[in-house]
């Protein structure tokens, strides 16, 4: 795919959406990062997000993007300005996700073309975010807030794409796609941290396959 990531912007948030579940990567070593990202496009998972509080997360998005780059989307998540989105751009990021709301995050961004998709929560901030030309919208934190949050809310905002993040386990999942949300941001529950840490890399591989299978089946059934 990376022949084709200078595809339009509008092909790069289909790519993001298709699976239905972005990774994120927080706090790994940058000596697994390359496999984790592989396990992970294997099982099926499409779109890999490296958050920028971990260590060294520049050099591993150049890593990623340089292994994988050609078959998956690689972004980075928890950028807070606009100075670390540029960043993170040059390095090979095609999406920026944030856990909060940022003017100059989504101007950055939308200068270089690429998928922003900032952390919101309230009603106000949803529809803000939306007028300043985010792309996709990230709630934060979903496992707080719930489903039935999203139901609501989608009342109003039936034309603004929402994604949950930040508590999204497989016993949710499907509730949340129910609920009118356009894809999923997974960390804690698709990364397993033990599994990393003894380098078994086909558990991640299996847990994404049950993320992606539990999001296909669900909107199936919609």
């Amino acid at each position: 795919m990376k022949q084709d990531l200078i595809l339009p912007k509008s092909r790069l948030a289909e790519s993001l959406l298709e699976c239905g579940v972005v990774a994120v990567v927080r706090g790994a070593e940058a000596a697994k990062v390359v496999n984790i990202a592989r396990a992970l496009h294997k099982g099926g998972v499409t779109s890999i997000e490296v958050t920028m509080d971990t260590p060294g997360a520049i050099d591993m998005i150049k890593q990623v993007v340089s292994e994988i780059g050609h078959q998956a989307v690689v972004g980075a998540g928890t950028v807070l300005d606009a100075e670390t989105a540029r960043a993170a751009i040059l390095a090979g990021a095609e999406f920026i996700f944030c856990p909060s709301l940022h003017e100059d995050v989504i101007r950055t961004a939308k200068r270089y073309g690429k998928v922003v998709i900032p952390g919101v929560m309230t009603p106000t901030e949803i529809i803000n975010a939306y007028e300043m030309g985010a792309d996709l919208l990230k709630v934060f934190p979903a496992g707080v807030l719930g489903p039935r949050y999203f139901r609501e809310v989608r009342g109003p905002f039936k034309h603004v794409p929402l994604m949950p993040s930040g508590g999204v386990t497989l016993e949710n999942a499907a509730e949340f796609i129910k609920a009118g949300c356009v894809a999923l941001g997974v960390g804690g529950a698709l990364l397993d941290k033990e599994a990393i840490k003894q380098e078994r890399y086909e558990a991640l591989t299996e847990r994404a396959s049950q993320f992606v299978q539990i999001v296909s089946q669900t909107r199936k059934g919609l």
